[in-house]
């Protein structure tokens, strides 16, 4: 399969298999995330807000605003719409009373668990049937293409 590169309009070379792996994993880790924002109710930047938040830890909007590659005005609305429903809280900074936490509910986080759970386990499944240096290899692997994606 070649892919055309919109810069310049050349083809990539034939790609390897593992490489279409990746992409297939990336387009099954959307739809997976996509099932989960239908599950909670949210659209799919609120998700993504969501995930960043479970993945991250509590960050301040403007952090979530640069994440999610959206405008700070944006992001106060996406906010005020995840407090309402339950999945976030907005709390004082601890070093800075003026600044604003935001953090996913317990709820939220255990609501998308759930909904997780099945693929969680059937990934620890394959992982933990690799005997142990081919858990290392996979590991690398997929550290490596994860920092390929970093900006």
């Amino acid at each position: 399969m070649n892919i055309a590169d919109p810069q310049n309009s050349n083809p990539l070379p034939e790609l390897t298999d593992a490489t279409r792996a990746v992409q297939h994993l990336i387009g099954a880790a959307r739809e997976l995330q996509a099932r989960a924002s239908r599950e909670l109710g949210v659209n799919g930047t609120d998700m993504s807000a969501l995930a960043l938040l479970q993945q991250y830890g509590p960050m301040g909007p403007a952090e979530l605003a640069s994440r999610l590659g959206i405008r700070s005005a944006s992001v106060t609305v996406l906010i005020d719409r995840l407090e309402q429903a339950g999945h976030v809280q907005r709390t004082s900074h601890p070093r800075d009373r003026r600044r604003v936490t935001v953090s996913a509910t317990p709820s939220a986080l255990h609501a998308t668990l759930q909904f997780l759970r099945p693929s969680i386990l059937a990934i620890d499944a394959l992982s933990r049937s690799l005997d142990a240096d081919a858990q290392q290899i996979v590991t690398a692997f997929l550290r490596d293409a994860t920092r390929a994606m970093d900006p």
